[in-house]
């Protein structure tokens, strides 16, 4: 199964925000919801993980 990472890196946001968080996809999106609401003050909603889920993109390995 390909590893997803979200990185808050390639989203603008007010605290300049560079964490970035990869593993299977549920675990991302799960993980990255809660940080969007403790950091970023959004709320959980599945509105919410929907947005992160299409945001997810493959992790790259080095080789």
């Amino acid at each position: 199964m390909t590893r997803k990472i979200a990185d808050c890196r390639k989203y603008p946001s007010v605290s300049n925000c560079s964490l970035a968080i990869s593993g299977e996809e549920d675990e991302v999106v799960r993980a990255a919801a809660e940080h969007a609401v403790s950091v970023h003050e959004h709320t959980d909603s599945p509105e919410l993980r929907e947005q992160i889920r299409g945001m997810l993109e493959d992790e790259k390995v080095a080789v």
